[in-house]
């Protein structure tokens, strides 16, 4: 009998409001080279923890990953690899999940695979969809911009090749894909038809937003092929340089905004 390689993967993301966290294991043959890894059949079982916290993950986080080591009856040192959700999205929350995520690989000596948030909601699209080979992900950075990313599924390689990497831009600038697209991600929501990717787009995905358990499927390839790094060299991915418009900015934009309010009223057509 082939011998069977097992693989425990923890996946954490807290780059939103909500506090995330997936537990993969996954039994497979060994694969013989590079490219074998990622088409491997594998056995996989996964436990989920998904919550809306707020602002509280941090106090959510190590309960949520114990309490999903006991579902799986497992035991921490059973891991292999952690995953987790690198950004870009909430400042506080990546910085939880990266703090966690080097702490416990530390402790554990295991490797760490940061998964961008952005490939995450590429990750769910396809997951929701298996059709879906082509994903502009763009989520709502706040301070009316969009993060936003252009990926393609290769299915030659078993993996998302990054046609765009991580940006931040206004809701009209972003590049649309040369192909048949798949909208993921809430900045559709959150901007509409001010976001032309809405009417571009072949689909649109609304549910597909950070979560741990594309993390943990995308964390898994990444382990096989090899894009881990140590833990202390584990690192959110900001995208953003600031947290907040200053006041000066504030002002200014609610200045702006009562002006084009005036403007839009003047020019109202008499009935």
């Amino acid at each position: 009998m082939t011998p069977m390689t097992r693989t425990v993967l923890l996946a954490l993301d807290t780059s939103t409001e909500f506090c995330s966290v997936a537990l993969l294991l996954a039994e497979a043959p060994p694969a013989t080279d590079a490219v074998a890894a990622h088409h491997v059949t594998a056995s996989t079982h996964t436990w989920l923890r998904h919550e809306a916290t707020g602002a509280v993950s941090s106090t959510r986080l190590l309960p949520a990953i114990r309490e999903l080591f006991d579902d799986a009856r497992l035991a921490l040192s059973d891991c292999t690899a952690i995953a987790f959700g690198s950004g870009p999205g909430s400042f506080t929350g990546l910085r939880t999940a990266t703090g966690v995520a080097q702490g416990l690989a530390f402790g554990l000596g295991v490797p760490v695979v940061p998964v961008g948030t952005l490939l995450a909601c590429a990750e769910l699209a396809r997951l929701r969809e298996p059709s879906v080979s082509r994903v502009l992900a763009a989520l709502d950075a706040r301070m009316d911009e969009v993060y936003w990313a252009d990926f393609e599924f290769d299915t030659a390689a078993g993996d998302w090749r990054t046609i765009r990497s991580a940006s931040l831009d206004a809701p009209g600038a972003l590049v649309l894909p040369d192909a048949p697209f798949t909208l993921a991600g809430n900045a559709a929501a959150a901007f509409g038809e001010r976001l032309p990717a809405v009417s571009a787009a072949f689909r649109v995905d609304y549910e597909a937003l950070p979560h741990a358990l594309p993390v943990a499927l995308a964390g898994l390839r990444g382990l096989r092929a090899g894009r881990t790094v140590p833990p202390e060299l584990a690192a959110p991915e900001y995208i953003r340089d600031k947290v907040a418009q200053t006041t000066v900015e504030r002002l200014e934009a609610r200045a702006a905004k009562d002006a084009q309010g005036r403007q839009d009223k003047h020019e109202e057509p008499v009935r």
